[in-house]
């Protein structure tokens, strides 16, 4: 477990970064993929991790609750050293319905990760679409449950994707982030 402040340079109002990451439906994906949406929620996410696997059913709930948000899962972890989180298992995830998400993404090269300041497993940021680009609006906790087996009791992710299509600002502490730390390759 990592409780950690987040390495990113990403701030209020920052532009989410660009990418070109495959999907496990076989699509490339980019930000412009998600165009149409009022609001991206990029969560940095894996197989194996119990805190990300606690998280599971929230962001399924999500992409099915939220028309406007496209709910995106990247997965940046090293599948050498864990081969629970390779291209292939995510797909079995998705295929068996433990994954619903808008659409999950393969980091293959972590540099996705690293522009972003990805940290841990589950590491979500919230951008609202503004002037044509993606705005970052939250980077936070999904909810105030601590550990995988506790129950939440206040949901942050809702309340700022609730927020955001209101119209009105964000007003949530950006607490730490708390997972498994990134499975980093060796350089």
């Amino acid at each position: 477990m990592v409780l950690t402040e987040s390495e990113s340079e990403l701030e209020a109002g920052d532009a989410a970064p660009d990418f070109e990451l495959e999907g496990v439906d076989g699509t490339t994906y980019s930000l412009e993929s998600f165009a149409d949406n009022e609001a991206l929620l990029v969560v940095f996410t894996c197989n194996h991790c119990p805190y990300a696997q606690a998280k599971f059913d929230l962001l399924n709930d999500l992409s099915t609750e939220y028309d406007d948000v496209a709910i995106v899962g990247i997965n940046p972890n090293d599948a050498e050293e864990y081969p629970d989180d390779s291209f292939e298992a995510m797909q079995t995830y998705v295929d068996d319905g433990t994954i619903d998400y808008d659409a999950y993404l393969r980091d293959e090269s972590q540099a996705v990760a690293r522009a972003y300041g990805a940290v841990c497993t589950p590491d979500p940021f919230l951008f609202a679409r503004s002037d044509g680009e993606f705005q970052l609006v939250y980077h936070g906790r999904l909810d105030d449950a601590l550990n995988p087996d506790d129950e939440p009791t206040r949901f942050h992710i809702r309340e700022a994707i609730d927020a955001v299509l209101a119209g009105e600002e964000v007003d949530l502490e950006w607490q730490p982030s708390q997972g498994c730390s990134i499975k980093w390759k060796d350089d």
